[in-house]
Parts: structure tokens; C-alpha cells; sequence
């Protein structure tokens, strides 16, 4: 699991509270200028956008809400929030996506219910989001694909930037608790989105070694290759060891079904840790 999380610093969220189409927003029947000036406008900015709802019933009124959420990177985290009743009300995505944001705000906990896309997400992802939602009720959505079927429930913690999968509802509470504390542990961790894979399983494995440590306590300070052979180094932030020394061997896993709809002749890339110490 470790090494899994996309890279991405913004996030876009469209509330839409009708069937998702398997292609999420690019697949909804929008006017189509509004939907190309805001996917353009995520495309520039490098922004991911997902379709979002309250866990649960479907509410009815109201207005529907958008959200540009943006981690810069120094750490800076930033958040946009605005509603929309037509649709020409999505363009001031566009104009969300051109200026800086307000600074800090509650993070965002999304959790994968896509079934359209992968009926795993939602058999495993709506308890996972209803369990949430009662701790944290106005912190959680159901969104769109997220990437990572096979590693369903999955939950994104943004603008913080962070993957976490192979939930269920008990571990889900227990996951986000500590997150919240700034205690970040290796056991569902998926990656964090300004790290390269190779990157994101050396943390995971200096978290299992280590112990649990803050969202900014650990950055990379340098990643060699040679081949399939990968050393990273991470620079710690007392109390945690000053510099870490992560080996990998990356490799590809045999042929396996990756997804419920896939086909069972998939193959992705690993990287195995073969050594851990510190400097």
C-alpha cells in the first residue's frame, strides 16, 4: 500500500448530488463551455477535481457548494469554499484556481464511494464515511475516484495531503483520531501527495520503525537511483532521528485483479524496503 498516493497539491470539489457518471465531473451533463473552462482551469493549475456529497440521504435544497483546497509547498495550506444553484455559477472555479485562497481552515476528510466507478469503494467506503461523519459531521464528503480501488475504504485528508486505505469504520476513527493529533502512523498509510512513490514507502517504513510523527516532521533531503535500486534520505525534526537512510528495491507484482471491475492480468509497482537506519 505504501507508495500509492497520487501527486497533487489542489483538490477541487464540485457538490453534486445526482447519480456519478464513471468518469466523475468530466462526465457530467453540464453546459458545456462552464465544464470546459473548468476543467481547463484544473488542468493549468495541476488540480484534481472530484464530486463530492454528505454521507447519507440525499438532502434536498439548498444550494450545492464548491471547494478549491490547496497545500502549497512550504506546508502552507489553503482553502476556497463557495455554492452554486446554475451551472455558469461553477466559473468562479476558474477564478478560485487563479488566487492564492484563505489561509488554514478544518481539514477535509474525503471518502472514496465512487460504486459507479468500482462497487468496492462504496460497499467498503459508505460505512466508512458514515462512521466518520458522526465524529466529524461537518469535515467529511463522499467523493469520486480517488485512485487505489484495490486498497478500498480509502480516505483523503486534504488540503493536508495525505492517503490512507484499507479502512473499515473501527480503524477509520482510529486513523483520523491520531491524524488530527498530528500523529501519523504506517499501518493504512497510503503516501503523502508531495512525495514521489519511492518516497512516500520510505516514510511509511521510517514511520514503522520509528513510530508515528507529525504531518511536516519528516521531509526528503535526497533520492538516489541505480537501476531498480532506490536510497532515500529523510531529514527528521526532533525528537525524531536527524537523517534516515531508506533502501528499496522496486519491482512490479505478478499478474493479479486489481479493482472488482479489472481484469485479473494487472501488474503494478512496488517498493520494498531492505534497510532502515539512521546516521
Amino acid at each position: 500500500m505504501a507508495g500509492t498516493a497520487p501527486r497533487g497539491f489542489v483538490w477541487v470539489l464540485v457538490e453534486y448530488r445526482g447519480r456519478w457518471p464513471v468518469n466523475g465531473f468530466e462526465g457530467l451533463d453540464l453546459d458545456a463551455a462552464t465544464k470546459t473552462a473548468v476543467f481547463s482551469a484544473a488542468q493549468a493549475a495541476r488540480a484534481r477535481i472530484l464530486l463530492v456529497k454528505r454521507p447519507g440521504r440525499r438532502r434536498r435544497g439548498g444550494h450545492d457548494h464548491w471547494a478549491v483546497l490547496r497545500r502549497e509547498t512550504s506546508g502552507t495550506v489553503r482553502q476556497q469554499w463557495g455554492t452554486w444553484d446554475r451551472e455558469e455559477d461553477l466559473t468562479q472555479i476558474v477564478t478560485a484556481l487563479e488566487t492564492p485562497g484563505d489561509l488554514g481552515g478544518p481539514s477535509i476528510l474525503l471518502v472514496c464511494a465512487h460504486g459507479h466507478h468500482d462497487p468496492c469503494c462504496a460497499v467498503r467506503g459508505r460505512p466508512v464515511a458514515r462512521a466518520l461523519a458522526e465524529r466529524w459531521p461537518d469535515q467529511v464528503w463522499e467523493c469520486s475516484h480517488v485512485g487505489g480501488d484495490r486498497f478500498a475504504a480509502n480516505v483523503v485528508v486534504v488540503p493536508d495531503g495525505v492517503y490512507y486505505g484499507g479502512l473499515d469504520a473501527a480503524s477509520s476513527v482510529l486513523t483520523i483520531e491520531e491524524h488530527f493529533f498530528d500523529r501519523i502512523h504506517h499501518h493504512h498509510l497510503r503516501g503523502y501527495t508531495d512525495m514521489s512513490p519511492p518516497q512516500q514507502a520510505a516514510l511509511a517504513a521510517t514511520l514503522r520503525r520509528f513510530g508515528p510523527a507529525g504531518r511536516s516532521d519528516y521531509t526528503v533531503a535526497e533520492s538516489v537511483r541505480e537501476g531498480d535500486l532506490w536510497r532515500i534520505r529523510l531529514a527528521g525534526r526532533a525528537p525524531h532521528p536527524e537523517r534516515v537512510d531508506v533502501e528499496l528495491r522496486a519491482h512490479r507484482t505478478p499478474p493479479c485483479r486489481l479493482t472488482c471491475r479489472g481484469a485479473p492480468t494487472a501488474s503494478v509497482m512496488v517498493y520494498e524496503p531492505t534497510s532502515v537506519r539512521t546516521l
